[in-house]
């Protein structure tokens, strides 16, 4: 592990070079509070002054506890958003790019799903090249899923942006050189990574056949890529996500007036990704009180799948995997103190059961708004693409006040994700096992009862800079490496401490 990193080894600077992001065990209230204590006396006699780093351990986690605990959340806005920032800047340990003629040849990658699942394979290809050090070429997307989209890369993402704000990390070609081409004996081999690969799987299986054939394509390059990675890799992944993949000015275009116009009628808005498609349900196998119609319609779609197993829809609404109603989000929604002046931007695709299934929500929400509503002619153009209509909804999103999700799918960790890291913008996450148990028992309480319940199951889970942390992070999700806290200069740990004493009386 201390060994300096072989120009010539791609995956040296993997292994040896970047430190592990780990865990610390979070101590108890009562241990911060006695530690800032008795570095308030050493102050005192000595006229130490703690540094920065040690003032942002001791702080973060005294107040992990705090914001948790103590106090109603403002539901618009964390109080502490502003003491975070994003922060990915590439690291001098981090091994640079390497000229494309001195790399170990092209990668190419095939992506799969929709327009987020395909941005979280172009994030991790990056990474992939960097570490097989790789020219990467631009990504082909996916014109063959459920949503029959024929939008290349450039008709979504700024293609030369993306190629010059990650010249310094990979060498990034629009194609593999006709001169390069024509100079190879076989066209480029193609393979197929398994799900969630160590780095160590790219040096040992997939690198040696890059150099071998000069060119290589990985395919259905989706969660290809472990989670665990070294700090300064995973940095490497919030500029691809975060700063390298920008809209096409198009997108951003249509996207900024939908928000435009949304604040010419409220200075702020609650957007929701609703996520209630009849595949989708079909797929969850849950159960909706349809009746025996909803039954046989969803049964009939799941047969789509071939390997998908009998679930008990009772049993998976148990265990929280079934997505919220539109209605069930509404409850939640006013039970969080949302009143119904508030207005909603709605994201979705096709919702099963149509304008009766959204007509309780609208009930209680009367200012609803999608972008058919909000755009429309300027929205002609995108009809045909169901990738670009997600990325206007994503730039509505992104800039709302408040998101919301009825589910746990890739825009919603995607967009969690950069809300976080761009300063912890209110992100709302149900916690649907705890709720649906609560809505099913609804009829038995009254509002203020049920109210205050949803409060207490959503604490810890309303985007707060300390929010629940599941035992299997998604880094998209939760991409802890890329966020810093900002810490006062020159404070000493009594001033601190007197602060902190005032806060808690």
């Amino acid at each position: 592990m201390g060994r300096k990193p072989d120009p010539a080894k791609p995956h040296s600077g993997v292994r040896s070079v970047l430190p592990k992001a780990g865990r610390r065990a979070q101590p108890s209230p009562v241990v911060l509070g006695a530690a800032l204590f008795v570095l308030g006396f050493v102050s005192l006699f000595t006229g130490h002054i703690v540094t920065d780093a040690d003032w942002s351990r001791i702080r973060s986690r005294w107040r992990s506890n705090q914001v948790r605990n103590n106090g109603p959340i403002d539901i618009w806005k964390s109080r502490y958003s502003n003491l975070y920032y994003g922060c990915s800047g590439r690291s001098p340990k981090l091994r640079s790019a390497v000229p494309e003629n001195g790399s170990t040849g092209y990668l190419l990658i095939g992506t799969s799903g929709g327009l987020n699942q395909q941005r979280i394979g172009i994030t991790d290809a990056v990474v992939v090249a960097w570490i097989l050090n790789a020219t990467l070429v631009v990504p082909e997307l996916d014109h063959h899923s459920f949503w029959k989209d024929d939008s290349d890369f450039s008709d979504i993402f700024d293609v030369d942006w993306f190629i010059s704000y990650l010249s310094k990390d990979v060498p990034v070609v629009k194609s593999i050189p006709y001169e390069v081409m024509t100079s190879m004996d076989k066209l480029p081999w193609t393979m197929r990574a398994p799900r969630k690969s160590m780095p160590e799987f790219y040096v040992d299986e997939v690198l040696p056949i890059l150099m071998r054939r000069r060119a290589l394509q990985l395919t259905k390059f989706d969660y290809r890529l472990t989670n665990e990675l070294d700090e300064e890799l995973q940095k490497l992944r919030c500029r691809v996500n975060f700063h390298a993949l920008r809209f096409t000015k198009s997108i951003q275009s249509l996207g900024k007036k939908l928000v435009r116009r949304l604040r010419i009628m409220s200075s702020r808005y609650v957007a929701i990704h609703l996520r209630f498609e009849p595949d989708m349900l079909a797929f969850s196998g849950c159960y909706y009180g349809g009746g025996e119609k909803e039954r046989k319609e969803l049964a009939e779609i799941r047969k789509r799948w071939d390997t998908l197993p009998d679930l008990s829809a009772e049993d998976e609404r148990t265990r929280g995997k079934c997505p919220l109603t539109p209605h069930e989000i509404g409850l939640m929604l006013q039970a969080l103190g949302f009143g119904n002046e508030t207005y909603l931007y709605v994201a979705s695709g096709e919702i099963y059961g149509g304008e009766e299934t959204l007509r309780p929500l609208r009930e209680l929400f009367p200012n609803f708004y999608t972008k058919e509503m909000l755009a429309g002619d300027d929205l002609k153009p995108f009809l045909p693409f169901a990738s670009q209509l997600a990325a206007v909804d994503f730039i509505v999103c992104d800039e709302s006040d408040v998101f919301v999700t009825n589910n746990n799918g890739n825009m919603a960790k995607v967009l969690a994700g950069r809300r976080r890291y761009m300063g912890h913008k209110r992100t709302i996450r149900p916690n649907t096992k705890k709720l649906n148990v609560l809505f099913q028992a609804r009829n038995q309480m009254d509002w203020d009862r049920f109210s205050q319940k949803v409060k207490k199951i959503q604490r810890g889970l309303m985007g707060e800079p300390d929010d629940t942390r599941h035992g299997r992070d998604d880094f998209h999700e939760m991409p802890s490496s890329c966020i810093c806290q900002r810490v006062p200069a020159n404070r000493s740990v009594t001033t601190q401490t007197e602060n902190l004493t005032a806060q808690v009386s």
